[in-house]
């Protein structure tokens, strides 16, 4: 039987894997952003594509040190907006804006 592995290695292999996957699943991050933990599932989702295309390589496409974007999205990270689009971008993404679907009384 295959050992378990931790749910963030199985991610980061599987944006690796699966680049055009980054576009769902940071989109999904997004939507969940304004719910309870939802910030730690936006940096997380951030710092995982970042892992799959390389921390070095996003650092040095968003113009950031390493250290710094590592720093930035850790567990405890509080990544600026500007941060935020800098890694966004650097991993071929942008930011989308929609209006939230209200829900019915």
């Amino acid at each position: 039987m295959k050992a378990a592995r931790p749910h963030d290695d199985a991610m980061v292999e599987l944006l690796r894997e699966d680049p055009a996957f980054a576009d769902e699943y940071v989109t999904a991050a997004l939507e969940e952003a304004d719910q309870p933990s939802g910030r730690q599932v936006l940096l997380r989702a951030l710092r995982q594509v970042a892992q799959a295309q390389g921390i070095q390589e996003v650092a040095a496409r968003a113009g950031l040190r390493r250290e710094s974007l590592s720093r930035a999205l850790s567990p405890k990270g509080n990544p600026t907006l500007e941060t935020s689009l800098a890694v966004l971008s650097a991993a071929g993404l942008r930011l989308a804006v929609a209006r939230k679907e209200e829900h019915a009384a």
